[in-house]
């Protein structure tokens, strides 16, 4: 089966529907859903299984194996996008996902094959998720209008947070019920509906002259990144994002768990604060996909992000645990405003040409190179204390604010309508 090719003048259908009740969106929608929820059970299960089958450093080398390969291709992953189309690469992706999860879940029912067949897996899925994330990044402009691109930022949260809800719940369900093989053959055909949705797809191609590739990847993406170094909106953004997203993950990763532990909230007090952390980002992607704009995009990023590095800080400084679960919330709700908004403008702001390349750059920022900074927070918790660290982390995030706020090109920055 094949999907329909429109041609990128053919948005007619696209920007007449709102995306929540577009079909083709929707088939969108439950086929990321679908494929989210299948990464939540893989991460249980694969856990699980390393933490069964040798020591917590050996279980923890497994687990961080596809970092590597996911942080140093996924530049290439872009390139690979933009080259073959994104709905290709994620078909193709979903496919090989689905087969190396039930290939090891297959052989861990039979045998017992130890730690190294786990770390051949989360290689190769660290390999694919280098090509599958900025494919991901770059379909929704291919099935929806350009004016309805904030709403699938909303809609796209929201399916995050679902996963992130589902996840844990199915895959302790399936380790509870069958071991690692179950949890992982539950993992590899959750991810295995969304093969036939995604080939439904109705998507546009690009006009054959954006189309047009250069002779070498190498070259097509130091095109990519000179797209984003020339242009008005989108360079500033990516260094606002970096910043805000540096002075974000940490303090709401290690930083929390620190904190927890100082306060004597316990694992439980980490899991109310995450949820009202999580409450906050939900309602921020409902309120995008109810309204589908929200005017003055680039100012509106600009304050949230400037905003949320407040209540960072402020976390650290709160000494109930009632009090840290509403500043969660505040951050959440702020975050993923922020979130959306700064998704929305790289989807509308990017040629359609160079959309993977863009999105590849603000995914290796976001998920590659962040997360470098988690070792360096604890160790600094360490020396210097919470407070301190927290508030050095806020001030790095509100210089993503300043950023998107000082340079007028993104400040003035507007969503389609």
């Amino acid at each position: 089966m094949t999907a329909t090719a429109l041609p990128a003048t053919a948005t007619a259908t696209a920007v007449a529907k709102p995306a929540h009740r577009d079909p083709n969106v929707l088939r969108w929608l439950g086929a990321y859903t679908s494929s989210m929820v299948g990464d939540s059970v893989y991460y249980i299960a694969l856990s699980w299984a390393a933490v069964q089958s040798g020591s917590p450093t050996q279980a923890g080398i497994v687990m961080s194996v596809s970092a590597l390969p996911r942080a140093v291709l996924m530049l290439f992953g872009g390139v690979i996008a933009d080259r073959l189309g994104p709905r290709q690469v994620v078909i193709g992706s979903d496919a090989v996902r689905c087969a190396a999860v039930l290939a090891v879940a297959a052989l861990l029912f039979l045998t017992s094959p130890g730690l190294w067949l786990l770390a051949v897996l989360a290689l190769v899925f660290g390999t694919v998720d280098a090509v599958f994330m900025p494919a991901v990044g770059a379909l929704p402009a291919r099935v929806t209008g350009r004016d309805q691109l904030a709403r699938v930022q909303g809609m796209r949260g929201i399916a995050i947070r679902v996963a992130g809800i589902l996840g844990a719940p199915l895959g302790g369900l399936g380790v509870a019920v069958g071991g690692a093989a179950a949890a992982f053959g539950l993992a590899g055909l959750l991810i295995a509906v969304s093969v036939p949705l995604l080939l439904t797809l109705r998507v546009r191609e690009l006009p054959a002259d954006d189309r047009t590739a250069a002779p070498t990847p190498w070259q097509d993406l130091r095109a990519g990144l000179a797209h984003i170094r020339r242009h008005r909106v989108l360079a500033p953004l990516m260094l606002a994002i970096a910043l805000g997203d540096l002075g974000f993950v940490s303090p709401l990763n290690v930083g929390l768990t620190l904190l927890a532990d100082r306060r004597g909230w316990g694992a439980a007090g980490v899991g109310w604060v995450l949820a009202g952390f999580g409450v906050g980002a939900g309602a921020a992607s409902l309120l995008l996909t109810v309204r589908g704009r929200l005017p003055r995009a680039g100012l509106v990023a600009g304050v949230s992000i400037l905003a949320g590095s407040v209540a960072i800080g402020a976390l650290a400084f709160v000494p109930g645990l009632v009090g840290a679960v509403g500043v969660a919330l505040l951050i959440g709700l702020l975050a993923g405003l922020s979130g959306a908004m700064c998704g929305a403008l790289v989807q509308t702001q990017a040629d359609p040409a160079y959309l993977g390349r863009v999105t590849s750059v603000s995914g290796l920022i976001s998920l590659g190179l962040t997360p470098l900074s988690m070792p360096f927070t604890a160790a600094a918790i360490g020396v210097f204390g919470l407070g301190p660290v927290y508030v050095v982390s806020a001030a790095v995030c509100g210089l993503g604010g300043v950023v998107a706020l000082a340079v007028p090109g993104l400040r003035r920055a507007e969503l389609p309508r």
